[in-house]
């Protein structure tokens, strides 16, 4: 059976890269973890986190699925979510998707996809949302990155929307959502102007209040 052996050479020379700038590092970050950011992002392999963003190991907890989707039925997501959020106390969530996404290419086609067209409904309905708009847009690639932005901002107000946020508000504790969108062709973080931090920029249907009102 072959064991990918590139890749335990590749890590070596990374775990010794690491150790040699800080001899205690893989010492340090086994006993605890405490980052700042949750990173809701997409499967893509050309959008590496942590990497895109300079950070190093522990700094950034990560949940990634096709297209960068928060769904409300999605117990995975809102695991990790639940679990940033109220145990390791982030202070920043982040939906970033990216330019050149195939999910959301792959919803504003016509032709089945199999399984994931019931993942990619989601992205349809953002669509649907907001038709006149991207139907306006001739360029196909301009209507697509149009509409991974769209989906961004949608994705933004159901993370807003879920209890496990408005629960953190309700609580005083400090959270902040933003919405980026990366650039495969040029490496860079675009920030979306889609930046939360109460239940105010939230349609009043999506807000959940206590029974005295807070």
């Amino acid at each position: 059976m072959k064991k990918l052996g590139r890749l335990f050479e590749n890590n070596r020379r990374w775990a010794e890269g690491v150790r040699a700038q800080d001899a205690e590092f893989f010492a340090k970050l086994s006993r605890q973890q405490a980052p700042d950011y949750l990173w809701i992002g997409c499967a893509d392999s050309r959008v590496p986190a942590t990497e895109i963003c300079g950070l190093r190991p522990g700094e950034m907890f990560v949940h990634r699925n096709v297209a960068n989707l928060v769904v409300h039925s999605d117990f995975n997501c809102l695991s990790v979510l639940q679990y940033a959020v109220e145990v390791l106390q982030v202070e920043h969530v982040i939906v970033c998707g990216h330019y050149g996404c195939g999910g959301v290419r792959a919803a504003m086609e016509s032709k089945p996809h199999g399984l994931i067209d019931n993942w990619l409904r989601h992205i349809k309905d953002v669509y649907d949302w907001h038709r006149e708009e991207l139907d306006a847009i001739a360029d196909p690639d301009a209507r697509a990155d149009r509409l991974c932005e769209l989906n961004v901002q949608s994705q933004i107000l159901n993370l807003g929307a879920t209890t496990i946020v408005q629960d953190a508000w309700r609580r005083g504790q400090p959270l902040t959502i933003h919405g980026w969108i990366y650039g495969l062709g040029d490496g860079q973080l675009k920030d979306l102007d889609l930046c939360i931090s109460d239940d105010e920029a939230l349609p009043a249907v999506y807000r959940m209040r206590s029974s005295s009102g807070v």
